[in-house]
């Protein structure tokens, strides 16, 4: 199935395809003021963390990053400690990387592959599916019952190649709700069949100075004007199609150079897939070829305290590259954190301590900047809204293509 026959995809590249044939342009309706201790208080940002972070299914990894029976990854979200696993049966788990002993994390490496997990403490040790296999020393401890010990489970399920899980036990918004059919476009990109190629981690400032910037063409040729944009190709538009609060945005004046003189039948996957998708709160995707067709992901987490975040970049190529492949992919990978860690994110960690000294009331998001201000009102809803109205926010999305 190719990337136009989804009728939303075929419905938005259309869209932007027109408008740059015409040479028009969509604008939301005012500039929208955001408070500028929205970036700076403490206690906003308690709030961001427990009411967004730790109550929304996140995407946590692509689904190739653990493809095979025993492989694991453990992180850390919003300060919950998770351990992903793929058992003998493919199915993916994740759980509360704690040991029910005492608490200390039962897998410590990053990723791997293991059949089991042993605690590193005492020596309890855990099946692939969570379950307590043996207590250490047994006959010592005491008697315990181990079905009623085993790891504490999350919610989690895979949806186009990604996996997506909570860190709390009783979720209350069921993620196929979370998603309001933004996974049936992903899915064009097959990504549960591509390859892992390399990642590596980024500190950056609060969390949405960070996001901002994933969601804004309009700083592409300014602060980028060296990098991205040494070619002059780059215009600073975007049209912004809408999800519920998962946005995919498309360049017009890119669509009207790689599409506009073209037949749709001449439209391949890699161009009708391109630009930024996001999916909510903090998930970038972008398409770039080095060493062959790849897509950068960039998983934006909150830090311990306001002023900071910290980016999992990670580099997923279509096909495994070859010897040839491999170092232009590498090359592609260092470019783009040259990209964001000295341009993006020092930007942002300027902008992070200006705003710190507290002398702005607002920071403004023009017309132009419909992503942005899409972003910020689905923010505040959600962390207006209770756990018994979440659901019921999310139902009654707009889906916008």
């Amino acid at each position: 199935m190719t990337a136009m026959e989804n009728p939303d995809i075929a419905r938005v590249m259309r869209h932007s395809v027109q408008h740059a044939r015409d040479n028009t342009y969509e604008l939301v309706d005012d500039i929208l003021k955001v408070p500028a201790t929205n970036y700076t208080d403490p206690g906003r940002f308690k709030l961001e963390v427990d009411r967004i972070f730790r109550r929304l299914p996140l995407m946590l990894a692509p689904s190739c990053e653990i493809p095979n029976p025993g492989d694991f990854k453990t992180m850390e979200v919003a300060g919950v400690p998770i351990l992903l696993t793929r058992g003998s049966d493919g199915k993916v788990r994740s759980f509360i990387n704690s040991c029910t002993h005492r608490g200390t994390n039962v897998a410590t490496a990053p990723t791997g592959n293991a059949k089991r997990f042993t605690c590193p403490y005492h020596g309890w040790t855990f099946g692939q599916d969570g379950s307590l296999l043996a207590v250490a020393a047994s006959a010592d401890f005491g008697a315990v019952d181990k079905s009623c010990l085993s790891l504490k489970a999350l919610p989690v399920a895979e949806r186009a190649g990604l996996i997506f899980g909570s860190v709390d036990p009783n979720l209350k918004l069921d993620i196929d709700a979370f998603l309001c059919g933004y996974d049936a476009l992903l899915e064009a990109f097959n990504f549960k069949d591509w390859h892992f190629f390399s990642s590596r981690i980024l500190r950056g400032p609060n969390w949405k100075i960070a996001y901002d910037g994933y969601l804004d063409f309009y700083h592409l040729p300014v602060l980028h004007k060296d990098t991205l944009n040494a070619t002059g190709m780059l215009g600073n538009r975007a049209h912004y199609h809408a999800w519920g609060p998962h946005q995919r945005l498309v360049a017009p004046d890119r669509a009207a150079r790689e599409l506009g003189d073209k037949p749709e039948s001449e439209w391949t996957d890699d161009l009708v897939l391109n630009g930024v998708w996001t999916i909510f709160p903090c998930i970038s995707i972008a398409s770039f070829n080095g060493g062959g067709r790849g897509v950068m992901i960039s998983q934006l987490l909150p830090g311990d305290k306001v002023g900071e975040s910290w980016t999992r970049q990670m580099y997923l190529m279509e096909n495994a590259p070859s010897a040839d492949q491999e170092a232009a992919a590498h090359e592609q990978f260092a470019f783009l954190e040259v990209v964001v860690r000295d341009e993006d994110y020092d930007t942002g960690l300027r902008q992070q301590r200006a705003l710190d000294h507290g002398t702005l009331d607002h920071v403004l998001f023009g017309r132009n900047e419909g992503g942005a201000q899409a972003f910020h009102k689905w923010t505040d809803r959600i962390i207006a809204a209770s756990d018994e109205e979440l659901p019921a926010l999310f139902a009654g999305a707009d889906i916008v293509a």
